[in-house]
């Protein structure tokens, strides 16, 4: 695929995930993606649990928006930075198989990175990076750090 086929392929991604729809996110991955997110302590493997890993972002953050701030693309790959802005108002898991942490009501502006292999049009891999960190901090679950 062309470097910008790729891009409007990471554009449809983003949009899916503002339009809080797992099954539009999903749409752009293939059958057998692997999705390594550094929360989860194991692989996610195929679609159905992908769509369920997005859609624990959408329970978690029924407001959320994402912005890509920066990107990159050759002819299989995108790689971007991003930002969401939401407020936590389900339960957030920060994985498959880690305990759900109940809402705090607390807004907040994550970061991350991905980076997505791409083969004949769909995202075979996915690696994901957000700033679990500096999210906890921010919902109160996490002290933060001595000025």
């Amino acid at each position: 695929m062309s470097t910008q086929e790729n891009i409007k392929l990471d554009e449809e991604f983003i949009a899916a995930w503002n339009a809080h729809d797992p099954d539009r996110a999903v749409a752009v991955l293939s059958e057998d993606i692997v999705w390594r997110d550094v929360g989860a302590p194991e692989p996610l493997r195929g679609r159905a649990a992908a769509r369920e890993f997005v859609q624990s972002w959408f329970t978690s953050f029924p407001d959320m928006k994402v912005v890509v701030k920066n990107r990159v693309a050759s002819d299989d790959q995108v790689a971007a930075e991003m930002e969401f802005v939401g407020t936590n108002n389900g339960p957030l898991q920060m994985g498959p198989g880690a305990p759900a942490i109940l809402a705090t009501g607390k807004r907040v502006v994550g970061t991350g990175t991905y980076f997505v292999r791409i083969r004949n049009g769909k995202a075979v891999e996915v690696h994901s990076y957000p700033d679990a960190a500096g999210l906890m901090m921010q919902l109160g679950l996490m002290p933060m750090p001595a000025n």
